[in-house]
């Protein structure tokens, strides 16, 4: 009898939710290569997290939020997701920090029955093939450079066009969305491609390579480092016209650590990044801004938004779910409330039935006197 009766018990519990506390998970890179990212995303998941158990909760449960550190190593990233699976027993595992982590931690999440939602990486992988479980809020890089690069040579008449990519899954995706772009536009071309190893420091060749192919306009499938190397051998070569990159270089980094060298660059952007003494901010902007340099003794940046927005959006659904809180009421109620833009300048998030990736929709930055500054519109991917 024991046995049937603890067989109706699994059916309607629903692991992570008690009567007063829902746990989340989260593994983010607190040790490793995107430290920089991953300490602010984490502040501000813990921001919004504080500020909803102060309001008392949702539907009257605390968020309790586990944080893990993979250090950027998948194989850390799947023993923290075990973890956070089996032993913290989470009820949605929520921001999952890079690619490489989130693509093993979604097989894990889906094979348990745990929605992972919103993870930070713009891979297809994490809303395709489509499973219920698996939620996406960033666009991938293909579409989005497409989009951006459209644009750009639009704006700029460049023809010939010359690219510099990580020799990795990701770099591939930023010389598909160019391939994408150039086939749409009559008159452009791709005259030189050039590749790199991750962790390169030495882009002399690579640059050599594409100024000898007499480009007009260099995409860049680079992160941080690489971006602010490739741009300084590029201009110290005579190169004297536009770099882009897609969101993977859209990073506070590259405009803080690359100077005057960066100056200009071009890169694709989801949302702003706020600077407290900024003219155009709004007051909930510079509120929310005091607030978390109170809190955390840093300012806040454009990955303190992003990780402020993904518990907010968790937030949102799970209200709308009610307080017969469980698995499909969550996905439910994700699938059929929009998330609008916020005052942090972030897109409409929208997903339904069948629709698994909540926002195709970017702008263009440019680092004007080492700040990033929006210049355009939303553009679709």
């Amino acid at each position: 009898a024991s046995m049937a009766s603890s067989g109706v018990f699994a059916q309607t519990a629903t692991q992570g939710v008690t009567k007063d506390q829902i746990v989340l998970g989260h593994i983010g890179d607190l040790s490793g290569p995107l430290v920089s990212l991953s300490k602010p995303s984490v502040n501000g998941m813990r921001m919004r997290v504080k500020e909803i158990n102060d309001q008392g909760g949702i539907n009257g449960r605390k968020i309790k939020l586990n944080v893990e550190d993979s250090g950027y190593d998948p194989k850390k990233g799947v023993l923290a997701a075990q973890k956070l699976l089996t032993q913290d027993k989470v009820f949605a595992m929520i921001g999952t920090l890079g690619t490489v982590i989130s693509l093993p931690t979604i097989q894990l999440c889906v094979q348990r029955g745990v929605p992972h939602l919103f993870p930070i990486t713009a891979h297809h992988g994490n809303y395709e093939p489509f499973h219920k479980l698996k939620f996406a809020s960033f666009p991938p890089y293909p579409e989005t450079t497409a989009a951006g690069l459209k644009e750009m040579l639009r704006q700029k008449g460049a023809k010939r066009i010359g690219i510099l990519y990580q020799d990795d899954e990701f770099g591939l995706e930023i010389l598909r969305g160019t391939e994408m772009a150039l086939k749409a536009m009559p008159g452009t071309e791709l005259v030189e491609k050039t590749s790199y190893k991750r962790g390169a420091t030495d882009f002399s060749s690579q640059m050599q390579k594409l100024l000898a192919a007499k480009v007009d306009f260099i995409v860049l499938g680079t992160i941080i480092r690489e971006t602010i190397g490739a741009i300084a051998t590029g201009r110290k070569m005579g190169y004297a016209g536009d770099f882009f990159g897609s969101s993977a270089a859209y990073m506070p980094a590259v405009a803080k650590a690359g100077g005057k060298v960066v100056e200009g660059f071009y890169a694709m952007s989801e949302a702003p990044t706020p600077y407290r003494d900024d003219p155009k901010n709004n007051k909930l902007l510079n509120d929310w801004m005091d607030r978390y340099k109170e809190e955390y003794k840093e300012d806040a940046d454009l990955w303190s938004v992003v990780g402020w927005v993904l518990i907010d959006m968790f937030t949102k659904a799970a209200e709308k779910a009610g307080a017969g809180l469980n698995t499909d009421s969550f996905v439910k109620a994700l699938e059929s409330n929009p998330y609008p833009r916020t005052f942090l300048g972030t897109p409409d998030y929208a997903w339904g039935p069948d629709k698994r990736l909540g926002n195709t929709q970017m702008r263009i930055a440019q680092i004007q006197n080492g700040r990033w500054v929006t210049i355009s519109d939303f553009l679709k991917g």
